[in-house]
């Protein structure tokens, strides 16, 4: 057995059957030309016999004494591939509508504790030929951009490249790592970011009121998206050309991401004013930023902050929003850089802090949201990839709902598009796939509000 860390028994300890814990990745793949009708399965038996399974996928939780499964890992000599690769058919006609409703259903589930946490399922029967790979592993595993970078490690540039590798059988990475801190050290670490919060807390508090700079929680209005929320999941994904997003970034003098935001906040605006739920105030979304300087753009560790930006979906003119969101992070951005990274980290760490709350009883309801939607914008890879030689169309990643959270964005950069996947509570986001529409149209929407 092997003693848990804090954070991945925090992990398993907050999982219940409305919030299950675990993160995915679907994978939309076309195959080769000449392939024939067998080739998903000559793929899907291969992966079966890829054996050479990698710690990480061999844990789960033990249960030492008869005691909670939420201290101690247990490494499983003999992992049964056959339960945790699986093999489905999409039911006629085969749309990829078909494919997000099973993969919406395979989100939803928990996965079981008494075998290693992960799974991954081989989709076929799409009508145009493609097939698609979604994987879910535990947060206590990996979290979900690790996810991604190791789902990537199994691709080539080499579309002739005949080798498939799978994410339970790939090596970690040869880059140098930090040694990992022990569970003291982790509670060493914990008590001095606190610490540190304190002159960071008085400066931030001095830059919001004096220079109205940072966006600070709870001042979020309250949103049909921010309940409880039940244990089904809806999942929607798709996919823009890169290069519609960067002529506006371009046009407009903001960031990429900037554009992203703006499109994911026009599309907010329209699905809440269309269910007569738009408040009066702007929406608030939580966003991860890199800390990283450039001369640590290859260095490993955690150094992603978390920052607080107003959407502007106040707004009805798409070119007032954009530059309202593009204000909105470089000027929170502007006062993280002005601290020192251990305040920054800390403060990044108070920003996410709220959301540990949710478990209280009655605060969702009574409490007014710190944020109300987490939007992440995770680079990926700038050229196309291949999977045995079937080429990478879509990439989506499939994070976590929360209580208090009920719709997640994450977007992916993939070759020349970028890639988003939605995941929403079921029951707190009726028609989540509307939300495609709305980004489709709001990205039309700047396109015409910048002259592109």
């Amino acid at each position: 057995m092997q003693l848990m860390s804090p954070l991945d028994s925090v992990f398993l300890l907050t999982e219940t059957r409305e919030h299950p814990m675990h993160v995915g990745g679907l994978m939309l793949l076309e195959p080769p030309e000449g392939a024939g009708l067998e080739f998903v399965g000559e793929i899907y038996r291969d992966m079966l016999g890829a054996r050479d399974l990698q710690p990480a996928f061999r844990k789960r939780p033990a249960s030492p004494l008869g005691g909670v499964s939420s201290v101690a890992w247990a490494f499983d000599d003999d992992v049964d591939l056959e339960y945790h690769v699986r093999r489905s058919a999409l039911p006629v006609p085969g749309r990829v509508r078909d494919l997000l409703e099973l993969t919406s259903r395979l989100h939803g589930s928990l996965l079981d504790r008494h075998r290693p946490l992960w799974e991954a399922h081989v989709v076929e029967g799409l009508n145009d030929g493609r097939f698609a790979v979604y994987v879910k592993v535990h947060h206590s595993l990996i979290d979900g951009v690790s996810l991604l970078r190791l789902l990537g490690r199994t691709l080539s540039t080499d579309p002739r490249d005949p080798e498939l590798r799978t994410p339970w059988t790939v090596r970690p990475s040869s880059r140098p790592r930090r040694p990992a801190p022990s569970r003291l050290g982790e509670l060493a670490q914990l008590v001095k970011d606190t610490a540190a919060l304190g002159p960071s807390t008085v400066k931030l508090a001095r830059a919001a009121l004096l220079e109205q700079q940072l966006t600070l929680p709870f001042e979020a209005p309250r949103t049909m998206l921010n309940v409880k929320i039940g244990g089904a999941r809806r999942c929607a994904a798709q996919s823009w050309p890169v290069q519609r997003v960067a002529a506006i970034k371009r046009a407009a003098g903001v960031t990429l991401n900037d554009v992203v935001l703006a499109m994911c906040a026009g599309a907010l605006r329209a699905y809440l004013d269309e269910r007569n739920a738009l408040p009066e105030h702007p929406l608030v979304a939580m966003v991860p930023v890199s800390l990283r300087t450039e001369a640590e753009a290859d260095s490993g560790g955690n150094l992603v902050g978390t920052i607080l930006c107003n959407l502007a979906t106040d707004l009805s003119d798409p070119a007032a929003r954009l530059a309202t969101i593009s204000e909105s992070t470089r000027s929170n951005k502007k006062v993280f850089s002005e601290l020192p990274r251990a305040q920054a980290l800390a403060l990044s760490a108070a920003n996410m802090a709220p959301l540990a709350l949710a478990a209280v009883p009655g605060f969702v309801s009574a409490a007014k949201p710190p944020f109300n939607v987490v939007i992440s914008n995770v680079p990926g890879p700038a050229e196309p990839l291949y999977w045995r030689g079937a080429r990478l169309d879509g990439n989506y990643p499939m994070s976590i709902a929360l209580d208090g959270q009920a719709l997640n964005i994450t977007v992916i950069s993939n070759a020349g598009n970028l890639d988003f996947g939605l995941v929403g509570c079921r029951r707190s986001v009726p028609h989540l796939q509307r939300l495609l529409g709305h980004l489709d149209t709001a990205l039309a929407d700047l396109e015409r509000a910048v002259g592109v």
